[in-house]
């Protein structure tokens, strides 16, 4: 090693090497290649080992382990799921709980801390070896520059007076980038596997909480403005931002967009010790003048980052009024801004809304306004970042030139090649350290905004009363304690839906007073009536526990024993995307004989029947392939089927038809399933259940106890409220839009609805990748944008070879003749351009990307808003949320940072790879061969690593799905007490993404480990090739040094930019998946030839000639040859059993399904008229309204078209007046300024079908068709609607209604019945009724209620 020292034992020649290699064998060798032992974090419950946790250290530092995984991956087109290597115990969700709860969760005994040191506690053994690894990685970083020092000054004495010899220093270049390959790889897998089990940890957290939250509540941030939260309307700050607060948004922003954000932010190890110790390592070998120039500019980017961080907290605000409606379930692709603005809400049940009221155009231009607002943002963000960037390339080299400066003038010391090229290299080193600061920085503020977000999550949102210590919490009040001897009910007892006072919320700020006892009997069917908006479903929800208690007296409680179990149907029905049968089980044991004796008795059989899957048949998100009527018997038959003592079924009856309801009252509430428990009974239709009922509690309006005991008697006390509700036994069923029984029947027979999601095969499409390169600008922006890299590689060649040359003059000229002050000045202009042509390319870059990012959301959005119908139904919202979460946030991010790396290293590797072979010309075929074994290893990790990231991708959208259909129903779940069951189910889904992020870790590992192996052979063959080459007697030292620093600059700029690549390419996986929704099926486009006359529609002229109808091209017809015509101003009832095409008929007038045949509305053809026209000039009012968060004049009138009058009008039209007539609290009303909560979920049902209905009105349609619009309505108020209609509406306006009341059709001019598609008779009331034999007459006929019926018809 050294040329005057020798070894002692030299004499044993070579047996003494022999000696060292065995010794070394057997000390070092074997411990490195000897597998280690397997040991279960459990071993009562061992899991299949993960090879990390059985490898050899060996093959942990090379990665080894994974290399047949790698390669089969590449060779094969597609990889699944169970292919990749088992998840390692210690990272299951489960086990990540248990350990980081008592840090993390405050109800686990967790400190009130920021979370980012409860993280730091959890994983300090972890984070404690990343310090020791980053330790490492500094002290390699150094031993390049001193290699080359040493190098140089050999090559400058020729040896003279050398004490080691240079092959050492050649191994030192080589040990550099090795020793900081196995440190880093080491880090790498510290934090990556930190990372997953921070993202189980933390989405877990989220899921645990939210089963605690009491959803009607509405979260604030801690300066008192509403927080982004959700499960309730907007409010506008003074600067006009919006305050989102919709729950289901928040949380599946916080487990993408912030989780993504945290993950970003995994690099703060880096930022807090590596970067430190580099730049203080930096000092002891460099000038101190060039350290006090840092010191003092370093301010100005840092008042830059201060800057990004409240820059990124708006973003997000941003960010979230785009993408937190993404998310309501399926309810809003829809931006509606409070006042100005417009709140972003993509979720697909108001999408249904939004495309079948025909407000596509203008729902686009405002989701393209709040894109535009989001975007401003990302621009002032990323010109922060060119400006940091400028800063932090250009504080370097004013370093180095202050350093050549002092060394050359101040301290009048020559400059030599070995000074200039080691200084240069700890100055690229340094510059390296400000580049990744740059880059660190932002990401670590958006990581620390997500976790203060997160944090405010956890703290803010208000919880049950059993969680909550804010509350008057009574020891015998909760609902989860209670047993006997407490019978079931209340004792001087309040219930709010908050806590918060002063909020006026409507339907919120109702109190559900109960004075003195209200108690139920056991062991037999009790029945809750009252007007709509009374507070009967309140009562079973303050039973539950989800409302806030107060006792109006010191002995106030209320009691719900939960020791049997309890079983819950809601109002709205909770239906999981699975088959019929599980979501009857619900997680209970399958009993084939209760199962059957269940389906029996909630009227199933029939149903299943027509599905050739039967009770296998999948029911999609929200069981949108089910009518209402089914999914509410799917719903009783999961609450009849548990072993629960306690069954509260809230309105049940309210979607069946008269036959189906008196089967269910006859067959279940008075069959053997139900007998003797307790069930809770909400309904409208009391003299139907009253012949089950053994106890009623009467409600008044206001939501006090009008009276409770035996029927007889509480019809008697309460006789002005159930006037004629035996007419309520004729009761109805057609859900939102009943999709007919034809439609879920699979050709297969496998009862598969949802479509498996596609996996691209392959490298990254032309096609996915054109939009954002075709885009970002003309052949102008590409010029510049190129050439300004090319320049800035070609600048900084420069600087280095000009200190080069500068240095030799010495060695040419006496010191005398060399003018330091004239080569500082030219080195100071080679520096101001290279930051005038870095700036100028990444200003052009930034508007370029932002064109990019515009084009492709706004074509995204175009297509999800165009697509069809049966699309919506076959592609579960958590594959949208996706889309529009991450794989934007990576279109807005991730992407354009790696294409601007790719071409900033493609400039670096041509310009050094050019100035290598220039001075080294043998080195052509070297550096050749490096790239192509760079790029041969780069292929491998692409074919494998695109696989693994698309099922990476694919593995997300299940973990918010889940949450997303907990959140959904949450009362359900927790009155079933499945908390445990859904708990497990998001773990294993947790866990199935974790297996699938630490194998796409272990493989980015695996190539990184690779490509710096190889940097560092380059390298080193360079310098020996230099020190011992045939040629070494005639090469400069400032040339071999100019050649070693392009080298080395080469090599690592050619990994780099092959990693880098590899990284766009699986990045741009969210280009494909972009791609492959915005090539979604369309509905046709709008055209000139569409478009009718400015007068039209005219009248409300309705004829149909031989319609047929299917929900897709290749469904079977739901609607055949259907043929009738309805002159303006007509009243035509509809009517039929389930499934007889009442829906599907409306769905077919407004095209909104496949449709064969004819249709003239107003005597033009609907297929020659533009969708948009045709579905706002007919108006369509569901079972099941969709409302929007905001006021209730953004929900009658979300484009501010109409004045107050006008809306206050169609309230009253629509019954507002009569349903709040009897309310004495002036805060219960509902007026224009109401908030109306996300969903409408601070109504009742009926409520919102009022205000759907006033929104209908406000339209002013030629054509209006009610599907079953007041279902949910009590019978007084749907009354006067009716009379509303028929005396309000002009006379020109034809009206269409489905019902199954039939009291609400009977003043029709005519009624129309069908059955299986087609229609049976059509005809006036009078003429029906006196047909013999005819379908209708024998409805009205067992309707029991025949002469009230025929007294209302008109005369013929």
């Amino acid at each position: 090693m050294t040329f005057p020292l020798v070894p002692a034992d030299q004499a044993e020649g070579p047996l003494l090497w022999a000696k060292i290699a065995l010794v070394t064998f057997a000390s070092v060798g074997v411990p490195l290649i000897m597998p280690r032992r397997y040991t279960p974090l459990d071993p009562q419950a061992p899991a299949a080992p993960n090879p990390t946790q059985t490898a050899s250290l060996l093959e942990l530092a090379l990665m080894t382990y994974i290399e047949q995984f790698v390669f089969k991956a590449h060779h094969e087109s597609h990889i699944t799921p169970d292919e990749f290597l088992p998840l390692a115990d210690v990272n299951f969700a489960q086990n990540l709980v248990k350990r980081s709860f008592p840090y993390l969760d405050p109800y686990s005994g967790a400190k009130d801390q920021h979370l980012f040191w409860s993280l730091l506690t959890t994983f300090k053994r972890e984070y404690f070896l990343v310090f020791v690894s980053l330790v490492i990685k500094v002290i390699g970083s150094f031993l390049g520059p001193i290699g080359v020092n040493r190098l140089l000054t050999y090559l400058e004495t020729d040896g003279a007076n050398a004490f080691v010899r240079p092959w050492v220093w050649v191994v030192a270049l080589f040990m550099d980038p090795f020793l900081g390959t196995i440190s880093v790889n080491w880090y790498t897998y510290l934090t990556t596997s930190t990372l997953v089990q921070i993202e189980a940890i933390i989405t877990s957290l989220i899921f645990e909480h939210a089963l605690r939250i009491r959803l009607t509540a509405e979260p604030e941030d801690s300066d008192g403005q509403t927080a982004p939260t959700g499960g309730t309307p907007t409010k506008m700050s003074q600067d006009g931002e919006i305050k989102a607060k919709n729950l289901v948004g928040k949380m599946n922003n916080l487990i993408s967009t912030d989780l993504n954000n945290i993950a970003n932010g995994k690099e703060f190890m880096m930022l807090a010790v590596f970067a430190p110790l580099t730049i203080a390592c930096s000092i002891w070998f460099l000038a101190f003048v060039g350290v006090v120039v840092m010191v003092f500019l370093l301010p100005v980017p840092g008042y830059l980052a201060r800057s990004m961080h409240s820059l990124q907290e708006s973003t997000m605000k941003r960010t979230d009024a785009r993408v937190e409606a993404v998310t309501e379930g399926r309810e809003y692709l829809v931006y509606i801004y409070d006042f100005l603005f417009t709140r972003a809400h993509i979720a697909m049940n108001v999408l249904r809304m939004v495309k079948l009221f025909g407000w596509e155009s203008r729902i686009e231009t405002k989701i393209f306004a709040a894109r535009e607002r989001e975007l401003s943002g990302v621009q002032r963000r990323e010109l922060l970042h060119v400006m940091i960037s400028i800063l932090q390339n250009t504080i370097p080299l004013l370093q180095m030139f202050t350093s050549f400066l002092t060394y050359t003038l101040v301290m009048k010391r020559q400059l030599t090649p070995s000074t200039v090229f080691s200084a240069v290299s700890v100055f690229e080193l340094l510059r390296g350290q400000l580049v990744n600061i740059r880059w660190w920085t932002p990401q670590f503020i958006q990581a620390k905004v997500s976790l203060d977000r997160t944090r405010d999550f956890l703290h803010e949102t208000e919880l049950l009363d059993e969680f909550s210590d804010k509350g008057h919490i009574n020891p015998g009040a909760s609902s989860q304690a209670t047993e006997a001897p407490f019978p079931i009910g209340f004792r001087n007892a309040s219930f709010t839906w908050s806590i918060k006072k002063g909020e006026r919320t409507p339907g919120r700020r109702f109190v559900l007073a109960l004075s003195g006892d209200v108690f139920f009997k056991s062991n037999c069917v009790n029945l809750i009536v009252g007007p709509t908006g009374a507070g009967k479903t309140s009562m079973l929800n303050a039973l539950l526990g989800e409302m806030h208690f107060t006792p109006l007296e010191p002995d106030g409680w209320f009691s719900l024993p939960r020791t049997g179990g309890i079983a819950y149907a809601a109002q709205e029905t909770w239906i999981l995307n699975e088959t019929i049968r599980n979501n009857i089980l619900f997680g209970a044991p399958y009993d084939e004989v209760r199962y059957k004796a269940v389906l029996h008795q909630c009227c199933l059989e029939p149903d299943l029947e027509l599905f050739e899957a039967g009770d296998l048949t999948e029911v999609g998100e929200k069981g949108l392939t089910l009518s209402g009527g089914q999914k509410a018997r799917v719903t009783l038959a999961r609450a009849v089927y548990s072993s629960a003592n306690i069954v509260l079924l809230d309105d049940v009856l309210a979607a069946l038809d008269v036959h189906t309801a008196k089967w269910i009252v006859e067959k279940c509430f008075k069959g053997e399933l139900l007998s003797g428990r307790t069930v809770l009974l909400v309904t409208h239709n009391i003299t139907l259940a009253s012949s089950a009922v053994g106890h009623v509690v009467a409600l008044s309006s206001d939501g006090r106890i009008l009276g409770q005991g035996p029927v007889s008697e509480i019809l008697q006390i309460s006789s002005p409220f159930v006037e004629r509700h035996q007419n309520d036994t004729k009761n109805a069923q057609a859900p939102r839009m009943t999709k007919g029984d034809e439609r879920i029947v699979d050709k297969n027979g496998n009862g598969k609805l949802i479509v498996t999601e596609e996996v691209a095969e392959g490298h990254l499409t032309w096609d996915a990748l054109k939009p954002f390169l075709h885009t970002m600008g003309s052949v102008f922006f590409w010029a510049v944008f190129v050439s300004g890299y090319l320049v800035t590689a070609g600048l900084q060649s420069a600087q280095a070879w000009y200190l080069g040359y500068w240095a030799e003059q010495y060695n040419r000229r006496p010191a005398s003749e060399v003018s330091a002050p004239y080569y500082l000045v030219n080195y100071a202009i080679l520096v101001l351009l290279t930051a005038t042509a870095f700036a100028v390319a990444n200003v052009t870059y930034v508007f370029g990307f932002l064109r990019s990012c515009r084009y492709i959301h706004q074509r995204l959005v175009s297509s999800i808003i165009g697509t069809t119908l049966r699309w919506l139904d076959t592609t579960p919202i958590s594959r949208i949320i996706t889309r529009v979460t991450q794989d934007i946030s990576t279109l807005d991010r991730q992407l354009p940072v790696c294409f601007s790396w790719i071409a900033e290293l493609s400039a670096t590797v041509l310009i050094n790879l050019c100035a290598v072979v220039l001075l080294t010309p043998v080195f052509l075929i070297p550096g050749l061969v490096l790239v192509c074994v760079g790029g041969w290893l780069g292929r491998i990790f692409v074919g494998a690593q695109l696989s693994v990231k698309r099922e990476n991708s694919i593995a997300k959208a299940p973990v918010i799905g889940h949450i997303g259909a907990a959140l959904t129903g949450l009362t359900s779940i927790r009155a079933y007490g499945a908390q445990s069951m859904l708990r497990a189910e998001s773990y294993r889904r947790i866990d199935a993404y974790s297996r699938t992020s630490m194998t796409f870790y272990d493989i980015e590992r695996w190539i990184h480990i690779r490509m710096d192996i190889l940097s560092g052979f380059f390298v080193a063959s360079l310098g020996a090739y230099l020190v011992y080459g045939p040629s070494r007697k005639g090469i400069l030292a400032s040339n071999a040094g100019f050649s070693l620093s392009m080298a080395v600059g080469f090599s690592s700029a050619i990994l780099y930019w092959i990693r880098v690549v590899n990284m766009f390419e699986v990045a741009g996986n969210s280009l494909e998946r972009l791609h492959a929704y915005i090539e979604i099926e369309q509905e046709p486009k709008a055209g000139t030839s569409g478009i009718p006359p400015a007068y039209w529609p005219s009248s409300g002229d309705l004829l149909v000639e031989n319609l047929s109808a299917r929900y897709s091209k290749d469904s079977p017809q739901i609607l055949h040859g259907i043929s009738f015509l309805v002159k303006s101003g007509e009243r035509v009832g509809i009517v039929g059993r389930t499934g007889s095409g009442k829906s599907s008929l409306a769905l077919a007038l407004l095209r909104a399904i496949p449709t064969e045949g004819d249709v003239y509305y107003d005597g033009r053809s609907t297929k020659d008229t533009n969708l948009d026209i045709l579905r706002t000039s007919i108006t369509l009012i569901p079972q099941v309204p969709e409302l929007l968060s905001g006021t209730l004049r953004d929900n009658l009138d979300p484009f501010g078209k109409h004045d107050d009058a006008a809306l206050n009008d169609a309230l009253q039209a629509a019954g507002l007046s009569s349903l709040q007539s009897e309310f004495e609290d002036e805060d219960r009303r509902i007026g224009l300024d109401s908030i109306i909560s996300s969903g409408g979920a601070n109504l009742s049902v009926g409520q919102r079908q009022i205000v759907a209905l006033a929104r209908a009105l406000v339209r002013r349609s030629k054509l209006f068709i009610l599907d079953e619009a007041t279902s949910a309505i009590d019978y007084k108020t749907d009354s006067i609607i009716q009379r509303s209609l028929r005396h309000e509406l002009p006379k020109d306006v034809t009206l269409l209604t489905i019902a199954h009341r039939l009291q609400t059709i009977m003043d029709a001019d005519k009624i129309m019945v069908l059955d299986a598609g087609r229609i049976l008779e059509f005809d006036a009331p009078k003429t029906l009724l006196e047909k013999d034999n005819g379908v209708f007459r024998a409805m009205a006929k067992s309707s029991g209620d025949w002469d009230a019926l025929y007294s209302m018809t008109k005369p013929l």
